[in-house]
This record gives structure tokens, sequence and C-alpha cells, in this order.
């Protein structure tokens, strides 16, 4: 006897369907709950895609998917396009923002000691300036950015060593030389100073400006490491490089406290690997290309010449000494930071 087929709104078949119903809800459900758990960690920095500070941050966000899958929504933004450079703390200490890299200029705004590192010739070399920032110097002022700024400072970064510009070409040796030379430096007081220091006239313009600011002539030079002078392109408006090395320069890579402070130690720890990691591959990278890149700026036609630095290096630092920056640095600090080896 042929069975009777089982009608489609039996138990049987309603128990399998209700079943099927709740796994796919269940599915739907999980996966919302995943999505909603993923931290949105956006980054802002007013790098270029070629440099390599632009570029560690696609390490940094590898590196966290492979170590913290799914749990970071990593959003770069590069050309300064989501904030102005220098807006960034601001916005981090609001909430609108979760992870930038800073300046020392940058947080002399609010923890008025980190001048020090804003004074020309200061930091010897990229290994001097490791140890200074890795050490307990480093963990003492980052402690007081976090208090001071709701700021985490997870790494700091080798920016490079600071060269001048020139639109034109000019004799350059010492800072009596640079007398009414326009030079393009950020708006913030601090970096003011340093071009006065250096003999010239600074003018205030933002980084995205630069560019079209030699080539007009709004501006007669700017400095910047040659790694940024290249990725950047600067050479292409510009006929000079003077090895002044008047700044080592740093940036450290900061998290706003807002989104650090609800993040698992676990996710901090991958966090705080991923940015060293990072800072890594911008370091190594950054040393290897400044090695070469004179040679590469004389293919391009520009004249490389150096002062003497000596000159320059006596007349900042009697201008820093004499100014009130270093009034507020703390007693025996700058001997802390020329005794580390």
């Amino acid at each position: 006897m042929t069975p009777m087929p089982t009608p489609t709104g039996s138990p049987g078949v309603i128990r399998r369907r209700s079943c099927l119903t709740l796994a796919v809800a269940w599915t739907l459900a999980s996966q919302g709950v995943h999505a909603q758990t993923r931290k949105l960690l956006r980054i802002s920095t007013p790098a270029v895609s070629d440099d390599w500070h632009a570029r560690m941050w696609t390490v940094l966000k590898d590196q966290l998917e492979q170590t913290a899958p799914g749990q970071f929504d990593v959003q770069i933004n590069l050309n300064a396009s989501l904030f102005k450079q220098g807006a960034e703390p601001v916005a981090m200490a609001r909430g609108n923002l979760e992870m930038a890299t800073l300046s020392a200029f940058d947080i002399a705004k609010l923890v008025p000691e980190f001048s020090i590192f804003t004074a020309g010739y200061v930091i010897r070399d990229p290994a001097h300036l490791m140890q200074v920032f890795n050490g307990p110097i480093g963990q003492e002022l980052f402690k007081r950015v976090a208090e001071k700024m709701d700021i985490t400072v997870l790494a700091p970064i080798y920016y490079g060593t600071r060269q001048l510009n020139l639109r034109d070409r000019r004799n350059v040796r010492t800072p009596a030389d640079l007398k009414s030379v326009k030079l393009r430096m950020p708006g913030s007081r601090e970096w003011l100073f340093l071009g006065e220091a250096l003999g010239a006239t600074p003018t205030p313009l933002a980084f995205g400006e630069v560019y079209l600011g030699l080539r007009t002539g709004t501006i007669d030079a700017q400095d910047n490491p040659l790694p940024t002078v290249k990725s950047a392109k600067f050479y292409e408006v510009t006929q000079q490089i003077t090895l002044t090395s008047h700044l080592v320069d740093v940036l450290f890579i900061g998290v706003a406290n807002k989104f650090w402070n609800h993040l698992s130690p676990e996710q901090q720890a991958r966090l705080k690997g991923a940015a060293q990691s990072a800072a890594r591959y911008n370091n190594e990278n950054r040393i290897a290309d400044e090695k070469q890149l004179v040679d590469y700026f004389k293919s391009q036609g520009l004249s490389v010449t150096t002062p003497d630095v000596d000159a320059f290096r006596k007349s900042v630092q009697a201008a820093y000494l004499n100014s009130e920056y270093a009034k507020v640095w703390p007693k025996g600090l700058l001997e802390r930071i020329n005794a580390t080896k």
C-alpha cells in the first residue's frame, strides 16, 4: 500500500520549518551582533599615499585583521581628507576621531614641557630618538599626555631629519642668509618660533597647500624630511635642498582615550602591537630612503648644499635657551636627554 504524502501543513513539516526559521534567524542575529561589536577605528593623517607614514597605516590594519579578526573596522583617511593637520587632537578629545599621528608641536600646546622636542638640535639621530621615547623619559611624558590630552600614545615613529627646501637657488651658509625668506611652517607658535630661530620669516600654511604655495611663490621655502620632499613631489617646484639637519623629527601614534578605554585588555594589546609594527615599518623604510635620496634629488636637477651647521646649531640653541620655551622644560630634562645613549 502506497503511503499517503505528508500534507505540507502537517505538524512534522511545520516543526522542521520552524527549526529552520529559528536557525536562520539565529544566524542573522549573530551576524548582526558580530557587526555591531566591530570597533570603528577612524584614522586621520595629512600624509600623502606614497609616504611611509601613510603606508604604515595599512600595516596596522592588516595586522589587526590577523590578530583581532572581525573586531575592528579600520578606516584610513589620507591627505588631511577627514581633519586638517593639527585639528586631530581636538577631534579625538571630542570623540569624533579614534586615531592619528601627533607631532611634538601638537602635544606642546597642552603639555608645555613637550616643547623641548620642538627645539632644534636636541635629538641627535633616529637611534637616540627611540632610546629617549622608549625609555623612562618617554613613559613619564606619555603619562602626562594621557592626563592632559585624553590621548594614549602607542608608539613613537621617526618622521625624518628636517632639511630646508628652497624654491630658488640661494647661497645659504648661516642663519643670516635666510633673512626675508618666507619659510612655510604649520600654524602653531612653536613651529613659527623654530622658523624664526633658523633666521627665516615663518609663514603659516597647511601641508596640503605647500606644493601650490611653492609653485606660485606664496612661500620661498619649506622644511621637511627628504622622504616627504619626494613623496609630496616638492622637488618638482623647488631648485635647492640645504642640509641643515635642524630637527630630528618624531611623530606619535596616538589613540583617543574615549576609544581606548572601551577596549578589552586583549584588544588594547593587539592594537598597541599593531601600532608598534607600523612604527617599525615606517622607521626602517624611512631611514633607508634618507640614505639614497640626496643622489635622487641631484638627478632631478636640484642643487644640494651643506651650510655651516655649527653656526646654525649655536644660533638656534641660543634662541631657545633665551626664550619662554626653555622656562617650562622640567629641570634636568635636557641633561637627561643628552645623557641617554
